[in-house]
Protein backbone atom coordinates (compact mmCIF):
# COMPACT_ATOMS: atom_id res chain seq x y z
CA UNK A 1 0.00 0.00 0.00
CA UNK A 2 1.29 3.46 -1.47
CA UNK A 3 2.10 5.83 1.67
CA UNK A 4 1.30 8.98 2.10
CA UNK A 5 3.96 11.24 1.83
CA UNK A 6 4.30 13.76 4.60
CA UNK A 7 6.69 17.25 4.33
CA UNK A 8 7.47 18.93 7.65
CA UNK A 9 8.01 22.31 7.78
CA UNK A 10 10.70 23.34 10.39
CA UNK A 11 13.10 21.23 12.27
CA UNK A 12 12.70 22.31 15.99
CA UNK A 13 11.88 20.22 19.05
CA UNK A 14 8.03 19.60 18.26
CA UNK A 15 9.47 18.79 14.42
CA UNK A 16 10.95 15.73 15.76
CA UNK A 17 7.95 14.55 17.63
CA UNK A 18 5.99 15.23 14.78
CA UNK A 19 7.91 12.88 12.25
CA UNK A 20 8.65 10.05 14.86
CA UNK A 21 4.34 10.08 15.29
CA UNK A 22 4.07 10.52 11.71
CA UNK A 23 6.48 7.97 10.29
CA UNK A 24 5.07 5.45 13.49
CA UNK A 25 1.64 5.21 11.82
CA UNK A 26 0.95 2.81 9.45
CA UNK A 27 0.23 5.07 6.51
CA UNK A 28 2.81 7.73 6.48
CA UNK A 29 6.05 8.93 6.40
CA UNK A 30 8.29 11.89 6.44
CA UNK A 31 10.17 12.16 3.17
CA UNK A 32 11.13 16.43 3.73
CA UNK A 33 11.98 18.56 6.15
CA UNK A 34 12.35 22.52 5.51
CA UNK A 35 14.55 24.62 7.66
CA UNK A 36 15.84 28.03 7.36
CA UNK A 37 19.24 26.80 8.81
CA UNK A 38 21.27 24.59 6.58
CA UNK A 39 20.86 20.67 7.01
CA UNK A 40 22.06 17.66 6.06
CA UNK A 41 19.69 14.83 4.67
CA UNK A 42 21.97 11.78 5.11
CA UNK A 43 22.39 12.66 8.88
CA UNK A 44 18.29 13.92 9.25
CA UNK A 45 17.64 10.55 7.49
CA UNK A 46 19.84 8.58 9.30
CA UNK A 47 18.79 9.68 12.67
CA UNK A 48 14.58 9.12 12.29
CA UNK A 49 15.69 5.78 10.10
CA UNK A 50 13.79 6.80 6.89
CA UNK A 51 15.24 9.04 3.18
CA UNK A 52 14.52 12.45 4.03
CA UNK A 53 15.23 15.47 1.81
CA UNK A 54 16.27 18.76 3.19
CA UNK A 55 15.45 22.01 1.77
CA UNK A 56 16.81 25.35 2.53
CA UNK A 57 13.90 27.02 0.00
CA UNK A 58 10.55 26.35 0.86
CA UNK A 59 9.22 26.87 -2.48
CA UNK A 60 11.17 23.98 -3.83
CA UNK A 61 9.72 21.76 -1.02
CA UNK A 62 6.18 22.89 -1.52
CA UNK A 63 6.85 22.35 -5.87
CA UNK A 64 7.94 18.51 -5.33
CA UNK A 65 4.56 16.70 -6.66
CA UNK A 66 5.23 13.33 -4.38
CA UNK A 67 4.69 14.98 -1.13
CA UNK A 68 0.98 15.17 -0.38
CA UNK A 69 0.77 16.32 3.18
CA UNK A 70 2.51 19.07 4.96
CA UNK A 71 3.34 19.00 8.86
CA UNK A 72 3.44 22.76 10.02
CA UNK A 73 5.95 23.03 12.91
CA UNK A 74 7.33 27.03 12.80
CA UNK A 75 6.85 28.95 15.39
CA UNK A 76 3.69 30.45 15.83
CA UNK A 77 4.12 33.93 14.12
CA UNK A 78 4.89 31.96 10.98
CA UNK A 79 2.32 29.61 11.11
CA UNK A 80 -0.02 31.84 8.71
CA UNK A 81 2.41 32.47 6.23
CA UNK A 82 3.66 28.51 5.87
CA UNK A 83 0.29 27.06 6.08
CA UNK A 84 -1.63 29.14 3.20
CA UNK A 85 1.96 28.59 1.35
CA UNK A 86 0.89 24.78 1.66
CA UNK A 87 -2.64 24.94 0.68
CA UNK A 88 -2.10 27.00 -2.31
CA UNK A 89 0.48 24.58 -3.18
CA UNK A 90 -2.34 21.73 -2.81
CA UNK A 91 -0.57 20.08 0.01
CA UNK A 92 -2.80 18.80 2.77
CA UNK A 93 -2.17 20.67 5.90
CA UNK A 94 -0.92 19.82 9.54
CA UNK A 95 -0.64 22.39 11.63
CA UNK A 96 0.83 22.79 15.18
CA UNK A 97 -0.87 24.86 17.85
CA UNK A 98 -1.82 27.43 18.11
CA UNK A 99 -2.78 27.91 14.63
CA UNK A 100 -1.77 31.61 14.69
CA UNK A 101 -1.41 34.95 16.94
CA UNK A 102 -4.37 36.21 15.86
CA UNK A 103 -8.04 35.87 14.98
CA UNK A 104 -7.42 37.83 11.41
CA UNK A 105 -4.20 34.99 10.70
CA UNK A 106 -6.78 31.87 11.77
CA UNK A 107 -9.22 32.79 9.55
CA UNK A 108 -6.33 33.73 6.60
CA UNK A 109 -5.38 30.13 7.02
CA UNK A 110 -8.92 28.81 7.14
CA UNK A 111 -9.62 30.67 3.59
CA UNK A 112 -6.64 29.15 2.06
CA UNK A 113 -7.37 25.60 2.89
CA UNK A 114 -11.44 26.01 1.92
CA UNK A 115 -10.11 27.48 -1.43
CA UNK A 116 -7.48 24.72 -2.01
CA UNK A 117 -9.75 22.32 -1.22
CA UNK A 118 -7.49 20.64 0.81
CA UNK A 119 -8.21 18.74 4.44
CA UNK A 120 -6.70 19.98 7.63
CA UNK A 121 -5.75 18.94 11.00
CA UNK A 122 -4.98 21.35 13.88
CA UNK A 123 -2.51 19.99 16.45
CA UNK A 124 -4.89 20.34 19.32
CA UNK A 125 -4.31 15.67 20.36
CA UNK A 126 -5.03 16.17 23.99
CA UNK A 127 -8.95 14.97 21.99
CA UNK A 128 -6.61 11.87 21.00
CA UNK A 129 -5.26 11.11 24.54
CA UNK A 130 -6.78 8.15 26.58
CA UNK A 131 -7.52 10.65 29.29
CA UNK A 132 -10.06 12.55 26.81
CA UNK A 133 -11.43 9.82 24.70
CA UNK A 134 -12.52 7.63 28.10
CA UNK A 135 -13.93 11.03 29.42
CA UNK A 136 -16.08 12.19 26.50
CA UNK A 137 -17.42 8.42 26.16
CA UNK A 138 -18.29 8.51 29.90
CA UNK A 139 -20.48 11.95 29.08
CA UNK A 140 -21.50 10.23 25.81
CA UNK A 141 -23.05 7.44 27.77
CA UNK A 142 -25.13 9.41 30.21
CA UNK A 143 -22.88 8.56 33.50
CA UNK A 144 -22.80 12.57 34.47
CA UNK A 145 -26.16 13.43 33.13
CA UNK A 146 -26.29 17.35 31.94
CA UNK A 147 -23.11 18.88 33.08
CA UNK A 148 -24.18 22.24 34.48
CA UNK A 149 -20.47 22.76 35.62
CA UNK A 150 -16.95 22.48 34.44
CA UNK A 151 -13.39 23.45 34.97
CA UNK A 152 -10.19 22.25 32.97
CA UNK A 153 -6.91 23.75 34.19
CA UNK A 154 -3.53 23.56 32.73
CA UNK A 155 -0.69 23.83 35.44
CA UNK A 156 2.69 23.87 33.92
CA UNK A 157 5.83 25.73 34.58
CA UNK A 158 7.28 26.89 31.02
CA UNK A 159 10.92 28.00 32.75
CA UNK A 160 14.41 27.96 31.54
CA UNK A 161 14.21 24.68 32.60
CA UNK A 162 12.04 23.97 29.29
CA UNK A 163 12.77 24.00 25.49
CA UNK A 164 10.31 26.46 24.62
CA UNK A 165 11.08 28.91 26.88
CA UNK A 166 14.19 30.59 24.74
CA UNK A 167 10.84 32.15 22.60
CA UNK A 168 7.77 31.41 24.51
CA UNK A 169 8.59 34.25 26.97
CA UNK A 170 8.07 37.16 23.69
CA UNK A 171 4.69 39.00 23.51
CA UNK A 172 5.26 38.07 19.76
CA UNK A 173 6.06 34.59 20.03
CA UNK A 174 4.47 33.35 22.95
CA UNK A 175 1.11 35.79 22.65
CA UNK A 176 -0.71 35.20 25.76
CA UNK A 177 -0.79 31.96 28.52
CA UNK A 178 -3.65 30.28 26.61
CA UNK A 179 -2.18 31.00 23.35
CA UNK A 180 1.37 29.22 24.46
CA UNK A 181 -0.35 26.30 26.31
CA UNK A 182 -3.14 26.60 28.11
CA UNK A 183 -5.36 26.48 25.08
CA UNK A 184 -5.22 22.64 25.23
CA UNK A 185 -7.46 23.35 28.63
CA UNK A 186 -10.07 25.43 26.97
CA UNK A 187 -10.41 23.19 24.19
CA UNK A 188 -10.73 20.18 26.15
CA UNK A 189 -13.77 22.04 28.12
CA UNK A 190 -15.13 22.44 24.83
CA UNK A 191 -15.03 19.14 23.64
CA UNK A 192 -17.06 18.10 27.30
CA UNK A 193 -19.17 20.94 27.39
CA UNK A 194 -20.00 22.28 23.62
CA UNK A 195 -19.05 25.18 21.79
CA UNK A 196 -22.59 27.28 22.30
CA UNK A 197 -20.38 29.84 24.50
CA UNK A 198 -22.01 33.42 25.02
CA UNK A 199 -19.39 34.82 26.66
CA UNK A 200 -16.59 35.16 28.64
CA UNK A 201 -14.43 36.58 31.46
CA UNK A 202 -11.29 36.65 31.94
CA UNK A 203 -8.77 38.28 34.99
CA UNK A 204 -4.86 37.85 34.28
CA UNK A 205 -1.61 37.85 36.91
CA UNK A 206 2.04 36.95 36.67
CA UNK A 207 4.64 35.05 39.08
CA UNK A 208 7.26 37.29 40.92
CA UNK A 209 9.11 34.57 40.58
CA UNK A 210 13.00 35.44 38.81
CA UNK A 211 12.42 32.39 36.75
CA UNK A 212 9.49 33.87 34.72
CA UNK A 213 10.36 37.60 34.66
CA UNK A 214 11.72 37.27 30.98
CA UNK A 215 8.11 36.98 30.00
CA UNK A 216 6.50 39.90 27.99
CA UNK A 217 2.79 39.04 28.82
CA UNK A 218 1.16 37.87 32.13
CA UNK A 219 1.79 34.17 32.69
CA UNK A 220 -1.66 33.27 34.47
CA UNK A 221 -5.25 33.55 33.40
CA UNK A 222 -8.34 32.77 34.37
CA UNK A 223 -11.32 32.05 32.28
CA UNK A 224 -15.19 32.04 33.07
CA UNK A 225 -17.23 30.74 30.36
CA UNK A 226 -20.90 31.30 30.27
CA UNK A 227 -22.82 29.09 28.10
CA UNK A 228 -26.23 30.22 26.00
CA UNK A 229 -28.50 27.47 27.90
CA UNK A 230 -27.03 28.68 31.21
CA UNK A 231 -24.03 26.11 32.15
CA UNK A 232 -21.18 27.53 33.49
CA UNK A 233 -17.39 26.68 32.93
CA UNK A 234 -13.72 27.91 34.19
CA UNK A 235 -9.97 27.81 32.47
CA UNK A 236 -7.16 28.46 34.62
CA UNK A 237 -3.81 28.63 32.49
CA UNK A 238 -0.99 28.56 34.91
CA UNK A 239 2.56 28.64 33.08
CA UNK A 240 4.48 30.31 35.54
CA UNK A 241 4.10 27.46 38.57
CA UNK A 242 6.40 25.85 40.54
CA UNK A 243 5.19 22.07 40.71
CA UNK A 244 5.18 19.25 38.65
CA UNK A 245 2.39 19.59 35.24
CA UNK A 246 -0.86 18.80 36.14
CA UNK A 247 -3.70 18.70 33.75
CA UNK A 248 -7.00 19.18 36.16
CA UNK A 249 -10.25 17.96 34.85
CA UNK A 250 -13.64 18.12 36.95
CA UNK A 251 -16.77 18.09 35.48
CA UNK A 252 -20.29 17.97 37.55
CA UNK A 253 -23.18 16.74 35.81
CA UNK A 254 -26.98 16.30 37.42
CA UNK A 255 -26.24 12.13 37.67
CA UNK A 256 -22.62 12.19 38.83
CA UNK A 257 -19.26 14.03 38.49
CA UNK A 258 -15.45 13.33 37.26
CA UNK A 259 -12.37 14.69 39.10
CA UNK A 260 -9.31 13.90 37.01
CA UNK A 261 -9.45 9.57 36.67
CA UNK A 262 -12.02 9.39 38.87
CA UNK A 263 -15.96 8.67 38.87
CA UNK A 264 -18.91 9.18 40.63
CA UNK A 265 -22.32 8.01 39.14
CA UNK A 266 -25.61 7.04 40.26
CA UNK A 267 -26.40 5.13 36.65
CA UNK A 268 -23.72 2.76 37.58
CA UNK A 269 -25.50 0.36 40.63
CA UNK A 270 -23.50 -1.31 43.21
CA UNK A 271 -20.74 1.00 43.96
CA UNK A 272 -19.83 2.85 47.00
CA UNK A 273 -21.52 6.11 47.19
CA UNK A 274 -19.31 7.21 49.62
CA UNK A 275 -15.86 7.14 47.39
CA UNK A 276 -14.92 7.51 44.22
CA UNK A 277 -14.43 5.06 41.93
CA UNK A 278 -11.20 5.40 39.60
CA UNK A 279 -10.15 5.16 35.84
CA UNK A 280 -7.67 2.84 34.21
CA UNK A 281 -6.85 5.62 31.72
CA UNK A 282 -3.67 7.44 31.18
CA UNK A 283 -3.24 11.29 31.96
CA UNK A 284 -2.12 13.79 30.47
CA UNK A 285 0.55 14.01 32.83
CA UNK A 286 4.10 15.93 31.33
CA UNK A 287 4.30 18.57 28.39
CA UNK A 288 6.91 16.81 26.75
CA UNK A 289 5.88 16.84 23.21
CA UNK A 290 7.52 13.06 22.78
CA UNK A 291 4.30 12.35 25.49
CA UNK A 292 1.62 13.74 23.63
CA UNK A 293 -0.98 11.30 21.86
CA UNK A 294 0.18 12.45 17.88
CA UNK A 295 0.56 8.91 16.44
CA UNK A 296 -3.11 8.56 17.18
CA UNK A 297 -4.49 11.82 15.76
CA UNK A 298 -1.99 11.58 12.55
CA UNK A 299 -3.51 8.26 11.90
CA UNK A 300 -6.92 9.25 12.34
CA UNK A 301 -6.05 12.07 9.77
CA UNK A 302 -4.48 10.05 6.97
CA UNK A 303 -7.32 7.40 7.39
CA UNK A 304 -9.41 10.39 6.68
CA UNK A 305 -7.24 11.61 3.75
CA UNK A 306 -7.78 8.40 2.10
CA UNK A 307 -11.29 8.70 2.10
CA UNK A 308 -11.22 12.26 1.19
CA UNK A 309 -13.34 13.14 4.53
CA UNK A 310 -12.95 16.04 7.13
CA UNK A 311 -10.77 15.31 10.00
CA UNK A 312 -12.46 14.20 12.91
CA UNK A 313 -12.19 15.91 15.94
CA UNK A 314 -9.42 18.30 15.67
CA UNK A 315 -11.09 19.74 11.98
CA UNK A 316 -10.31 23.50 11.31
CA UNK A 317 -13.50 24.22 12.21
CA UNK A 318 -13.11 23.28 15.37
CA UNK A 319 -10.23 24.39 15.92
CA UNK A 320 -11.52 27.92 14.78
CA UNK A 321 -13.95 28.15 17.50
CA UNK A 322 -11.63 27.73 20.10
CA UNK A 323 -9.23 30.03 18.91
CA UNK A 324 -12.44 32.66 18.71
CA UNK A 325 -13.39 31.90 22.15
CA UNK A 326 -9.68 32.51 23.48
CA UNK A 327 -9.22 35.49 21.53
CA UNK A 328 -12.30 36.87 23.74
CA UNK A 329 -10.76 35.71 26.90
CA UNK A 330 -7.72 37.11 25.88
CA UNK A 331 -9.63 40.65 25.06
CA UNK A 332 -11.27 40.57 28.54
CA UNK A 333 -7.98 40.07 30.09
CA UNK A 334 -6.49 43.15 28.53
CA UNK A 335 -9.50 45.08 29.27
CA UNK A 336 -9.10 44.46 33.41
CA UNK A 337 -12.10 41.46 33.28
CA UNK A 338 -14.34 42.99 31.20
CA UNK A 339 -17.22 40.24 30.04
CA UNK A 340 -16.57 39.99 26.28
CA UNK A 341 -19.84 38.63 24.27
CA UNK A 342 -18.58 35.66 21.98
CA UNK A 343 -20.60 35.46 18.39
Amino acid sequence: MKKIKVGVIGYGWVAGAHIQAINATSQAEVCAVYSSRPLNSDAVSAEHGSSIQCYQDLKDMLNDPSIDAVSVCSYPYQHRDHAVAAAKAGKHVILEKPMALSWKDCVAIRDAIEKAGVLSCICFECRYSSQFLTTKSIIDEGLLGRIHYGEIDYYHGIGPWYGQYRWNTRKDAGGSSLLSAGCHALDALLLCMGTDVESVTSLSTGSSSKDFKAYEYETTSVTLLKFKDGRVGKVASVIDCIQPYYFHTHLVGSEGSLLDNKLHSSKLGGLDKTRWSELSMKMLDSGDVSDHPYQSQFEAFFSALKKNKPMPLTHISDALRTHEILFAADRSAKSGGRTIKVS
